[in-house]
């Protein structure tokens, strides 16, 4: 299944009771494909981004990993997981970048990056050891394996939540907008991570409202706007021509 799409979502619809935040979306990102998800706040960005690895459960709709389907069932609500292991196995597929780091408090960084790769792939202990220490290195965190989350700036608990991605090689990475909760001047530490691993052609989806950076690193853009998609299209046109003018205001506040 090679040539199937990293990640497959066909007309997504996702309520909160009587909030429909997501309507139809429909979104292919291919292996090697950056794209970036724009919009204002309340947009669903976020809630589309959970629901690619059911953090969040879709009210209707289908999600495709590598050509397998979530097989999903009725539930209250909307859809539940037919197959919680399926869930279990292809969730281990996909690499969540948080807001908030959400970083253990009682490990070292090397702890937190070191837990996934045993618990979520079964390595051994000192197999997901090495693997993690090679992860700190590849986002420049090697000399703070040791060190616990507390005393790190924002930007350094952020590279090392990426380094707990890497750690497991994932076929995609999803990022709810990495940089938000960092000061000013750690943002540039962080973006610069993720611009090296866009390089590499890591397949990622990446919420972001770090205008500039989706320009110039995404091979594709997508506008959200009241829970649809309102343009998208590779980023020369959407923040050079864009068509809607929803987005032209959107990209004229964001200036």
């Amino acid at each position: 299944m090679q040539d199937d799409p990293a990640i497959q979502i066909i007309d997504l619809h996702k309520s909160f009771g009587d909030a429909h935040v997501l309507r139809g979306v429909t979104l292919t990102a291919r292996p090697g494909d950056v794209v970036a998800v724009i919009g204002g706040s309340g947009s669903g960005k976020s809630t589309m981004l959970r629901c690619i690895n059911l953090l969040e459960q879709p009210s209707s709709g289908s999600i495709a990993i590598r050509g397998e389907e979530y097989r999903m069932r009725p539930g209250d609500g909307g859809l539940v997981p037919a197959d919680p292991r399926q869930v279990q196995r292809i969730r281990a597929q996909l690499g969540m970048v948080f807001q908030n780091f959400n970083l253990w408090q009682h490990r070292t960084v090397l702890g937190n990056v070191t837990e996934v790769p045993v618990h979520v792939l079964g390595l051994p202990r000192a197999q997901a050891e090495a693997r993690a220490r090679a992860a700190l290195e590849r986002v420049g965190m090697a000399d703070k394996a040791d060190a616990w989350p507390a005393h790190l700036s924002g930007g350094q608990q952020q590279r090392a939540a990426i380094a707990r991605v890497l750690a497991v090689d994932p076929l995609a990475m999803l990022l709810d907008e990495p940089t938000s909760a960092l000061d000013p001047e750690l943002v540039g530490e962080v973006l610069a991570v993720i611009r090296d691993l866009a390089a590499e052609r890591r397949t990622m989806i990446l919420v972001t409202h770090e205008m500039r950076f989706a320009r110039d690193v995404a091979s594709h853009v997508v506008y959200l706007r009241d829970g649809r998609i309102e343009e998208q299209g590779p980023p020369e046109q959407i923040f050079g021509d864009p068509r809607s003018p929803h987005l032209r205001q959107f990209l004229g506040n964001a200036a």
